[in-house]
């Protein structure tokens, strides 16, 4: 199987990217993309997965467990951080759009079932990370320390077009100090001139057995069972959005990775160089 997956046009449930667990080939992670029409709804269960409810374009109202939350999303992904809403298992959910948008659905199956809340955008910490041409920025709205869950992790990255991101490579594929078994989607936007060519950026996953360097475009999903993974490249021109999805079998939710060795020595360059002056490339409150 390609790790490498590539959507077309909305089925006939609105979802445009659809990946479970059973399709991944693995046992927690999962991610939906709903794309609904101007006055549009969908409803949905969430079954034995905790989720949430994150506007890529466009708000949205999020009924459920007899609870609405009014979601102001934003115009697309580098417009501004976005709130959200965070869905528990066991729940039947229904999403509705007035303007019509396009909202993913992070997943992880879990144990516990919490209490459905809404997450306020000026509430996710905004991380610059790298340096030089590796300066990106994280959106940390699901990690570990940025919002309660019980298994799903998720973080959005920007990246300014030429810079490299999830970089140095690293992994989560062993369970010891420092390092956890997480299974790993990316979900990816470019941006640039709406008048240009479809624009992309590529992704490398490697070692373990795999071997794959991915051109990725608009919509595209890479999957990370395993192995080293890094750089996403953006390409001169087209500014570059990934969406991480991560859940995996330990109790206690972590991002903790082990760099390749032979690239650790990046992080160390860092304290020479400068960070990208576009970056941060929004906030809470709208581009820069």
């Amino acid at each position: 199987m390609s790790l490498h997956l590539r959507y077309g046009a909305t089925g006939s449930d609105g979802f445009t990217v659809e990946v479970t667990p059973e399709a991944a080939g693995w046992a927690y992670s999962s991610l939906r993309v709903l794309e609904l029409a101007p006055g549009g709804s969908a409803t949905f269960g969430t079954g034995d997965s905790e989720a949430i409810v994150l506007p890529l374009s466009g708000a949205c109202s999020v009924a459920v467990d007899g609870r609405s939350f009014e979601l102001t999303g934003r115009a697309d992904v580098f417009a501004r951080v976005t709130d959200f809403a965070y869905v528990p298992r066991d729940a039947e959910v229904t999403v509705t759009s007035e303007a019509g948008g396009r909202f993913a659905l992070p997943a992880a199956r879990c144990d516990r079932r919490l209490e459905a809340a809404y997450g306020a955008a000026e509430d996710v910490s905004v991380e610059i990370r790298g340096a030089g041409s590796a300066t990106r920025q994280v959106n940390n709205f699901a990690s570990p320390d940025g919002f309660p869950c019980d298994r799903l992790v998720a973080v959005e990255v920007l990246t300014p077009d030429g810079n490299w991101s999830s970089y140095p490579p690293h992994k989560h594929d062993e369970a010891h100090d420092g390092e956890a078994v997480l299974e790993e989607i990316y979900y990816f936007e470019i941006g640039g001139s709406p008048a240009a060519a479809p624009g992309f950026g590529y992704q490398r996953v490697y070692g373990s057995g795999v071997d794959e360097l991915s051109e990725v475009r608009q919509g595209d999903v890479v999957l990370v069972p395993r192995g080293y993974h890094g750089p996403s490249m953006a390409a001169p021109g087209y500014p570059m959005y990934y969406l991480n999805v991560l859940a995996g079998p330990h109790a206690e939710r972590t991002m903790a990775c082990c760099d390749d060795p032979d690239h650790h020595w990046v992080r160390d360059s860092w304290e020479s160089q400068e960070t990208d002056a576009r970056v941060p490339m929004c906030d809470a409150w709208g581009a820069r």
